[in-house]
């Protein structure tokens, strides 16, 4: 291993670490406000069920993590090294949040929704996989805006 390059487990804790460079308290008011958004209208349409809680809330934690995730790859200050490997590494740096949104999704859905387990897990594929498609999308343009 030459100078300069990391471990497969270096990466994984460089890309944690990049993920802490979010706008994290204004991505919580938005997440906030899209699923108290979400749980008024399905309140105010008489939408009831054993879902009620999960949608709103599901919704909510998918933009907590979208503003997160695609605000610390747009917003300047923080470590110029931890940048620097996000700009290099645009889909690996947007890994954890999107992980972390598919954990807390697969949670909601399971606790909160009448969802199983197994349905909760697949079900929740999809919104991590749109942000992890948004924030690398992102990350790659913002580095290629960067180098030209």
């Amino acid at each position: 291993m030459g100078h300069g390059e990391l471990s497969g487990r270096e990466n994984r804790q460089v890309a944690v670490a990049a993920a802490t460079l979010g706008p994290w308290r204004t991505a919580t008011a938005v997440g906030a406000a899209v699923g108290g958004a979400a749980l008024a209208v399905d309140v105010v349409t008489g939408h009831w069920s054993m879902d009620i809680l999960a949608g709103p809330v599901g919704l909510g934690l998918f933009f907590f993590f979208l503003v997160g995730a695609v605000g610390g790859r747009l917003r300047k200050g923080g470590d110029r090294r931890l940048r620097r490997w996000a700009a290099e590494h645009p889909w690996q740096s947007a890994v954890p949040a999107s992980a972390a949104l598919w954990l807390a999704n697969t949670l909601n859905l399971w606790l909160l929704g009448d969802w199983g387990l197994f349905e909760a897990l697949f079900t929740s594929l999809l919104p991590a996989g749109l942000l992890l498609g948004v924030a690398g999308v992102v990350g790659s343009v913002k580095a290629a805006r960067k180098d030209a």
